[in-house]
């Protein structure tokens, strides 16, 4: 037995309601079940429940046994005190509130069905060659039902996407600008270098890159040397000296120091994704676009965000990945599918994230840039495919990998609405 079961029971009436009692023998009347609550604190609150004719108000508070209220500490927390009834599968010691009176109990074993019981535990076996557990009968939901749950889903992702934010926010003291620096670090460094330019742009105060914006040798020689990447005593590549005399000068003249920023990696990596290329492009979006935070708030479509983001490394990257290295003449370009998943995964939540500061409503904004976006391509949008469950835009996307990653492979069936939906579909009373 599961508590998220017990919690789908009380929340749905899925009891046998008539003749129910107390532990103790005495009758009770469900008279409202209450709001659920899924943060700290009982489970249900402002329920009401008539026991013996007598109408109570207060919370309800949901577990597999009794002795689990004492387990969890609820008998010295007062936000327990006003508990009128406690729900368990299993009542295996008596419960008393702080003031030692004792909490009326309902034991749910007498009054759930079999059937119930079966279709849940239907849900959680031979998950073996399963991608989710309602596999087979994820097909036979409404569709609507659905692509409501899944756009309610990417909104939950964009909120915990936004924690990062908020975050680098609280670093920074509200410095949106110097946020908007250390988010796009991060992203361009992608999944290898991601924490390597993360730890450089928490480092670097972004007041000297601001200083430096508008001349991009000065901008590239400062990430490049800040990062350790000028470093070498064997090159004699003339960029590559400029760079690092020119980081020197500014070295000292802005007093920089680099203790605690991870040196970026190259390993494993395809050259266009080489930390030398993407700096230079991250470079050149700043030269190109000097109040780049205004220029992205601003930005109401996708082409918005394609017009800031069309850039190319500085010619020297056109014959080169490393330095001192030449390879065949390229420009290196930031590619659309790059910048699609800069705008999901970075410049969206920054958009939002403002928005929710300022207390403005964004959301019709963000699902206009998100529709007009392709889906993405990946495993877990395949299999929701295969099932059905078909993705035609960023916004679905996003939120069929928000379903799998946070309530699918963590079994959190009842919380979602095609799990509840399933298992709401027989009446079992």
């Amino acid at each position: 037995m599961r508590e998220d079961l017990l919690h789908f029971v009380w929340k749905y009436k899925k009891i046998q309601q008539k003749k129910l009692t107390t532990a103790k023998g005495d009758i009770l009347d469900i008279v409202a079940v209450g709001t659920h609550n899924k943060f700290a604190g009982p489970d249900f609150f402002n329920a009401q429940v008539r026991i013996d004719n007598q109408l109570w108000a207060g919370n309800v508070e949901i577990h597999v046994k009794s002795s689990d209220w004492y387990a969890h500490g609820h008998e010295t927390d007062e936000n327990y005190n006003n508990v009128i009834l406690h729900v368990v599968w299993e009542d295996d010691v008596t419960v008393f509130r702080s003031d030692n009176s004792q909490i009326p109990t309902l034991v749910l074993n007498k009054y759930i069905s079999e059937t119930l019981l079966s279709d849940y535990n239907d849900l959680f076996t031979n998950r073996i060659n399963k991608f989710i557990h309602c596999d087979n009968q994820v097909k036979t939901v409404d569709s609507f039902l659905i692509e409501n749950w899944i756009e309610r889903l990417y909104f939950e992702r964009l909120e915990r996407k936004s924690v990062l934010v908020s975050n680098l926010l609280q670093d920074t003291k509200n410095n949106w600008e110097q946020t908007l620096f250390v988010l796009l670090l991060k992203s361009f460094g992608s999944k290898i270098n991601g924490a390597s330019f993360l730890s450089l742009g928490k480092s670097l105060d972004f007041a000297v890159a601001r200083k430096v914006q508008k001349n991009g040798f000065q901008f590239e020689s400062l990430l490049y040397g800040m990062l350790g990447l000028l470093e070498s005593q064997e090159i004699t590549d003339s960029y590559f000296l400029g760079l690092k005399k020119e980081f020197a000068y500014l070295s000292s003249k802005f007093d920089l120091a680099s203790e605690g920023i991870e040196k970026p990696h190259f390993f494993k990596l395809r050259p266009p994704n080489f930390p030398t290329i993407r700096l230079s492009q991250l470079v050149q979006v700043y030269t190109k676009n000097q109040n780049l935070f205004s220029t992205i708030i601003e930005a109401k479509t996708l082409e918005d965000l394609y017009s800031v983001f069309d850039v190319a490394a500085s010619l020297y990257w056109n014959t080169h990945y490393t330095f001192g290295k030449t390879s065949k003449h390229r420009i290196k370009t930031l590619t659309k599918k790059f910048v699609d998943l800069l705008v999901i995964n970075t410049i969206l939540p920054l958009k939002f994230s403002y928005a929710k500061y300022l207390g403005k409503e964004i959301n019709e904004e963000l699902i206009g840039i998100l529709l007009a976006l392709k889906n993405e391509e990946n495993t877990i949008v395949s299999n929701f495919s295969t099932l059905g469950v078909l993705s035609k835009n960023a916004m679905e996307s996003q939120g069929v990998i928000e379903l799998y990653n946070e309530y699918c492979s963590k079994n959190k069936c009842l919380e979602c609405s095609i799990g509840t939906h399933l298992l709401s579909q027989n009446n079992y009373l």
